[in-house]
């Protein structure tokens, strides 16, 4: 039976491909599986996952369609690595995700699979246009009496290029003297959605930045009949399973942030998933926010702490001879119970 598990509440049921073949066609290599996802993954979200009856659905802010954020399978059989498949709800795969990282190692400790004194790799395959496989190596750690892990996140890219997104739906902007994206889209949505950095962890984001806390859009607002179509529009790709993206400005699709500096080593953040919506946290957008407020100079604290609803995400900047080598997510998880009592 598939285990669900919770990361500062971000949710994933984590199924074995031997339990997902006893019901649907799926390969038995991680390579096969990605590439044919669209004969199997919708099948297997569907009847893992869960869709919300309408009163959950209501009491998640409207946008909630299932149990849980994403599928995760594996681990498929792999010499050099744990090697998985990351299911967002419309059956898209997703080339990384660090709460969903987070949530598989401790699955692979938990089932003996894994030694937390070990530091391992997990290899996450996926169907997108670039390289078939993003590589993470997972060490063990503490944090204020927490027992989680430090997920390697790899040095972030930044600018158009770097998340594939199209000139023509962006333009040039200012935020606090420096220079930064117009995202048309995100701009005709609110005004003040005007200031927005490109950056890319491993999977492609566009974080948007904000002069107050205030300004940051809630939960509510981003899962409303007024917001969702719209920013769904934009994150999603064109080859979504669900609700299709436009394609303005990422054929591909992107995951959406917005977030507001709030001290010298912390950022306040919102999260639209694509393939997904509104989450109350994601790893790879707490990366993906720091990184770009590093990048533009906001704050240059070695530890940055990015606050979401779900909780605290802390994101590490490990230098070697002044410059970047890698950027480092904490998190921890717990199995948790996916129809919690009323």
């Amino acid at each position: 039976m598939a285990a669900f598990y919770d990361a500062r509440g971000n949710t994933y049921f984590v199924a074995t491909p031997e339990e997902i073949g006893g019901f649907t066609e799926l390969p038995q290599t991680a390579p096969e599986a990605a590439r044919t996802r669209g004969r199997w993954a919708r099948s297997a979200i569907e009847r893992i996952c869960g869709r919300l009856n309408v009163s959950e659905g209501l009491e998640a802010g409207g946008a909630k369609r299932y149990r849980s954020d994403g599928l995760l399978v594996g681990p498929f059989p792999d010499e050099h690595a744990f090697a998985l498949l990351i299911v967002n709800t419309d059956g898209t795969l997703a080339e990384r995700s660090g709460n969903g990282l987070t949530i598989f190692s401790q699955y692979l400790v938990d089932t003996g699979r894994a030694n937390r004194s070990e530091a391992f790799f997990l290899r996450v395959y996926h169907d997108g246009p670039d390289s078939p496989f993003v590589e993470a190596r997972i060490e063990a750690g503490e944090r204020e009496g927490h027992q989680g892990f430090w997920i390697d996140m790899g040095v972030p890219t930044f600018g158009l290029s770097a998340v594939g997104a199209a000139p023509e739906h962006v333009g040039v902007s200012e935020f606090d003297g420096r220079i930064v994206a117009r995202v048309f889209d995100l701009e005709k949505i609110e005004a003040a959605w005007a200031c927005s950095q490109f950056v890319n962890v491993g999977n492609p984001h566009c974080v948007t930045f904000l002069k107050s806390p205030d300004l940051l859009p809630s939960m509510e607002q981003l899962g409303s009949g007024k917001w969702l179509p719209r920013l769904t529009a934009i994150a999603n790709s064109t080859g979504s399973d669900g609700m299709r993206g436009a394609g303005r400005p990422c054929k591909n699709g992107i995951n959406l942030q917005w977030a507001c500096v709030i001290g010298p080593d912390s950022i306040d953040a919102r999260v639209f998933e694509r393939g997904e919506g509104p989450t109350l946290s994601s790893g790879s957008s707490a990366t993906a926010v720091a990184s770009a407020a590093r990048k533009l100079g906001l704050l240059d604290a070695k530890t940055v702490n990015v606050k979401m609803p779900g909780g605290v995400a802390p994101v590490r900047f490990d230098e070697r001879n002044g410059s970047l080598e890698r950027v480092m997510l904490f998190g921890e998880a717990r199995q948790a119970n996916p129809n919690p009592p009323v």
